[in-house]
């Protein structure tokens, strides 16, 4: 079977434990995501569960592999898009290495589904949440402050 993936990396000024706050605390998340939150025991095995701003479901799923402040990995399936939900799960890693003053971000998102429709949206997603984090780690502000959907295109 054919793989769709997505992989994004970035550098941050900032610490491993600084940065797996960040990717685990639902009020610094609101900052930016988007007013988006996701809330889980952060464990491996538990669940997880992503909220729009208005508190709707997004996307749930399980954690799989819980290392912080090195790894996390989620299985992640989108509630409110039909197309997508159809799909299944997706699986989401978030790799985090110190590189000398700097903290290297990976995400990589992937499903095992050729030309998947997950994948397309998250790709859009994906570069404003990430560009919003590094801004907010950095200068205390997020760059991109509109509203998105679960494509990543502005509500």
């Amino acid at each position: 079977m054919t793989k769709s993936e997505f992989i994004y990396t970035t550098y941050i000024k900032t610490t491993p434990e600084k940065l797996w706050d960040a990717l685990t605390n639902a009020e610094f998340m609101k900052q930016y995501w988007f007013g988006m939150y996701c809330t889980s025991e952060w464990k491996t095995g538990s669940a997880w569960k992503m909220q729009f701003h208005d508190g709707g479901l997004c996307c749930t799923g399980s954690v799989v592999e819980s290392n912080p402040p090195k790894r996390l990995v989620l299985k992640w399936l989108q509630e409110k898009d039909a197309e997508m939900k159809a799909e299944g799960h997706s699986l989401c890693v978030f790799d985090i290495e110190q590189d000398e003053g700097a903290v290297k971000l990976t995400v990589t998102h992937s499903i095992d589904k050729a030309q998947s429709k997950t994948i397309v949206g998250v790709s859009g997603g994906w570069p404003k949440v990430l560009s919003n984090l590094k801004s907010l780690l950095e200068t205390g502000q997020a760059v991109v402050t509109r509203k998105v959907d679960c494509r990543g295109q502005v509500a």
